[in-house]
């Protein structure tokens, strides 16, 4: 499992979806954010601002980016890439964790 050292923990955290998309913000010391959270199984749609990189921690997901027609299966221990200023799309029929990393 892995773990984080000395961050901040945002104690309110973020909802998507009534609920079915949630996260909590961790800063570390040199600045830079993650996401911690869960997604319930259904169909989502995001817009970014800046490049991200979703790790998925468990469970299974398919996603769609805004450059690709095809949608792209993804599961615990694997990841992708998300460009800055852009739309992706998930869906998934299990509960999956993930770790987002603003870039």
């Amino acid at each position: 499992m892995k773990q984080f050292e000395n961050v901040a923990v945002a104690v309110e955290g973020n909802s998507y979806f009534d609920g079915a998309v949630t996260s909590r913000t961790l800063t570390f010391v040199d600045g830079s954010k993650k996401t911690l959270g869960f997604i319930q199984p259904g169909e989502y749609e995001f817009g970014t601002d800046t490049a991200e990189l979703m790790e998925i921690t468990s469970g299974q997901l398919e996603v769609k980016l805004s450059d690709c027609n095809e949608w792209k299966k993804v599961k615990g221990g694997e990841s992708f890439d998300v460009p800055a200023k852009s739309r992706f799309q998930i869906r998934t029929t299990t509960l999956v964790d993930y770790c987002c990393s603003y870039l």
